[in-house]
Order: C-alpha cells, then sequence, then structure tokens
C-alpha cells in the first residue's frame, strides 16, 4: 500500500514539475515575441522621424503636400502606443509609411532641388537603414512566433497552454500593396 502512495506522490510531482517547466517556458518565449515587437515598434518610430523630417523638406517646395503628409503623421496609428501591439497594427504602419515615401518621392521629383539636397539624401540613407533594420526583426520575431505557437499547438504542452492563457500568435505578413510602394530615392 505505502509502495502504491509513494508512486502516486513521485507521478504527482512529476507532472507538477512538468507543469511548471512548462508555464516557464511559455512565459519565456511569450517574452521574447513581445520583445521582438516591441523592437520593430521603436524602429518604426524612428522610421517616422525620419520621414517627419523629410515632410518639413518638402514644406517650402509643396504647402499643400506637406500640411498633408503633416496632418497623416499626426494621426497614425503607433505601435508604441498600444500597451499590446500586434502583427496587425505593424502592418497598418507600414501600409501608411509606403504611401506617404511614394507621396515625398513624388515631391522630391517635382523638384529637383529638393531631391539633391544634401539633408535629404543623408534622410533617405537613413531610411533606407531603418528599413533594413526592420526587415531583420521582421524576421526574428516571425521565428520566435513559430516557436512558441509550435510550443502552444503541439502534444503535450498544448494540454496545458490554453488553461494558462497562452494563444497562438499573428505572423507580420509581407503586405500585397507591397509590390507597389515606390522604392526610396536616393
Amino acid at each position: 500500500m505505502t509502495a502504491i502512495v509513494i508512486v502516486i506522490v513521485v507521478l504527482v510531482v512529476i507532472i507538477v514539475l512538468w507543469v511548471f517547466s512548462t508555464q516557464r517556458k511559455l512565459v519565456k518565449m511569450d517574452e521574447i515575441c513581445s520583445n521582438a515587437l516591441s523592437q520593430i515598434g521603436v524602429q518604426l518610430t524612428s522610421r517616422w522621424d525620419l520621414i517627419g523630417a523629410l515632410v518639413k523638406m518638402t514644406k517650402s517646395y509643396a504647402e499643400h503636400e506637406y500640411r498633408t503628409l503633416s496632418d497623416v503623421i499626426a494621426n497614425r496609428s503607433g505601435v508604441n502606443s498600444n500597451a499590446t501591439p500586434t502583427a496587425a497594427d505593424v502592418n497598418s504602419q507600414e501600409s501608411q509609411m509606403g504611401q506617404i515615401i511614394g507621396r515625398i518621392n513624388a515631391v522630391a521629383e517635382q523638384y529637383p532641388d529638393l531631391k539633391a539636397n544634401q539633408t535629404y539624401l543623408d534622410t533617405m540613407g537613413k531610411m533606407q537603414e531603418y528599413e533594413e533594420n526592420v526587415r531583420m526583426s521582421r524576421m526574428v520575431y516571425n521565428d520566435t512566433v513559430t516557436k512558441i505557437n509550435r510550443m502552444i499547438r503541439q502534444i503535450p504542452e498544448s494540454l496545458i497552454a490554453g488553461h494558462l492563457g497562452f494563444s497562438v500568435r499573428e505572423y507580420l505578413k509581407v503586405d500585397e500593396k507591397k509590390e507597389e510602394y515606390p522604392e526610396i530615392n536616393i
């Protein structure tokens, strides 16, 4: 009888330790995903700052375009403004940025002096650097999402993941319209 009790106690201890271990792994992966998304938000904010600088450069060339672009920037949906940003927030900002960069490029084409301005050229160069950083961060985020989603969906972790409040994360997707976005011209 005591042998059966000992076996049952050992099994319960093993199950409890496994639940704690799995919960810790899930929390770790969840935090890594949140951090990766936050990093993208920081980089997008930096890109918005550069776009703001480019818009200010257009002011002396095209006042109407400046006002329109300034309004768009002021009303943008921000990843950092949300307490819990989502992949949809990031995708929305990418779409808005593509449209604004296209309009800035159109202004620059109309005004060769602006396009030849060294500050404009430097800012566009920085914009390309941030674009590459965001691209790499998106890859890191999606890789991390793959890992946590795999844990959440595979047995045995799937048996407790839902009960602990973990759900499958959304991937960052490439916007189908991205191919229509203009290149950053320098």
